[in-house]
């Protein structure tokens, strides 16, 4: 009997209670083994890839992509080592208990009766053929006794998977959606995600003229999305209609950002700091260093480098504070601000005090990479002891952030410009400012801490030489 395995809702931290299948990467019947992504999970935070823990099949998908968000440890689909009887999935799923920590894919025995033995049946016909050819893929067209000359394989050099067969075999008038969008015949043998199909149907996009992005060639969301037709204004003719609002309620990303921000101005007693920092010798290095190095480090690493360096000096600024304690540490995690399509994120960078400019450089645009692309884990989120929350490249030239808790203060950077200030012999020079302001939560940071360590910071940036040394 096949061992069945539930795959359930997983647990990512423990402010996690509920997730959402953004998309299946597999289908019922598919073979996958350890490591294959089999799905994206949207929770309040991010969107993570989750693999496979264990080779397998997918005997049963219970919840579809797109639709409701489920809660943590919900049963989301039953894997086996080989095919079951459909009456053992019935009785696994009916019997299943769900956990609140999140159940993985941990082998579980079913409890059901094995299912009567079907009547002998004849041995399967041996195909041959010079095609390359999956062994899963030719066992299943030996099987079922399909026609391998009327299947085009979308594997590599042609090769035929068993995703091709699986598709092949299915009858011609199905269909596996719900609700009003129904697809044309001919699309149900494509390679595609359920949400993509549904998404084609709703913009009469054609699947078959598609070429899938996903693994083994899947048409994914994405590529449907990518197709759709942006409408021409050419020629319109625009008849005044009312000034009618779009009302579009908190996503998940952006209700939890409003509540944790709006528990941060009113728990945490902010005051700030300011200071005008001359950056005319970090450009001047930048060029240099960038072109000896090899590498692009951005103004905003240079300044993620120097804070780094700064805390290390001043442990009492590089803190947290949990209730009535405040937690020291002795490296500085710094999260860096980004704007990314789900909201404001902010994925940390670790230990920054002992980096490098070249390996500070290549985390920092690695983990901007990850948050624009909605792929931040729970991992890259979580700590931080330090936030710097960067808006001069939108030409701001000051401003008050908001401290992300727990962590005891953030530092807002404003745009460089060039500005009059006293020269050394009393007269009048220009010089690249820029404007930075420190937030800082008083009740774990006392005023003189938190200018000291600006100082500090003004001295590392002014003098950039320092930052190698």
């Amino acid at each position: 009997m096949s061992k069945l395995r539930p795959f359930c809702m997983p647990k990512w931290g423990i402010e996690m209670t509920e997730g959402t299948i953004a998309e299946w990467m597999v289908a019922d019947g598919d073979r996958v083994k350890r490591g294959d992504v089999i799905c994206l999970i949207e929770t309040a935070k991010i969107t993570n890839e989750v693999e496979a823990e264990s080779d397998g099949v997918i005997l049963r998908i219970l919840a579809p992509a797109g639709e409701e968000a489920l809660p943590v440890g919900a049963l989301l689909a039953v894997f086996g080592d080989d095919a079951a009887p459909a009456g053992d999935v019935d009785a696994f799923v009916a019997g299943f208990v769900p956990s609140e920590s999140g159940v993985g894919q941990a082998p579980v025995q079913s409890d059901a009766k094995p299912a009567p033995a079907p009547a002998p049946a004849a041995a399967p016909k041996r195909i041959e053929t010079n095609r390359p050819i999956s062994p899963e893929a030719l066992a299943l067209a030996e099987r079922e006794g399909a026609d391998l000359d009327a299947i085009e394989g979308s594997g590599r050099g042609g090769r035929i998977t068993y995703q091709d067969v699986y598709q092949h075999l299915q009858p011609q008038g199905a269909t596996a959606l719900r609700g009003a969008a129904e697809l044309a015949p001919e699309d149900l043998r494509i390679f595609a995600s359920p949400l993509a199909r549904r998404l084609a149907a709703l913009h009469g996009i054609d699947l078959s003229g598609l070429s899938g992005t996903g693994p083994r060639g899947r048409i994914s969301k994405h590529d449907v999305l990518a197709a759709v037709p942006t409408p021409s204004s050419a020629g319109a003719v625009f008849a005044p209609v009312a000034n009618t609002p779009r009302i579009a309620p908190f996503d998940k990303v952006r209700g939890v950002i409003a509540q944790r921000l709006t528990a941060a101005k009113r728990d945490i007693p902010h005051f700030y700091l300011r200071v005008a920092v001359d950056v005319d010798a970090l450009l001047a290095l930048r060029k240099t260093a960038n072109l000896v190095l090899g590498i692009k480090a951005s103004i905003n690493d240079y300044l993620v480098l120097a804070a780094g360096r700064a805390l290390a000096r001043h442990p009492d600024v590089n803190v947290q504070l949990h209730g009535d304690a405040v937690h020291h540490f002795p490296h500085a995690d710094i999260a860096v601000a980004v704007a990314s399509p789900k909201g404001l994120v902010t994925p940390i960078v670790r230990q920054v005090d002992r980096m490098t400019l070249p390996q500070l450089a290549e985390a920092t645009a690695g983990q901007i990479a990850k948050a624009k692309a909605g792929r931040l884990s729970y991992d890259d989120l979580d700590g931080g002891t330090f936030t710097i929350s960067n808006l001069g490249m939108f030409g701001i030239d000051d401003f008050d952030a908001v401290i992300n808790p727990p962590q005891g203060a953030i530092l807002a950077v404003g745009r460089a410009r060039r500005e009059a200030v006293e020269a050394a012999d009393g007269g009048i020079d220009f010089a690249t400012m820029i404007s930075l302001t420190l937030s800082v939560d008083h009740r774990a940071i006392d005023g003189a801490a938190g200018a000291q360590f600006l100082a500090t910071l003004k001295g590392l940036i002014e003098d950039p030489e320092q930052l190698f040394g």
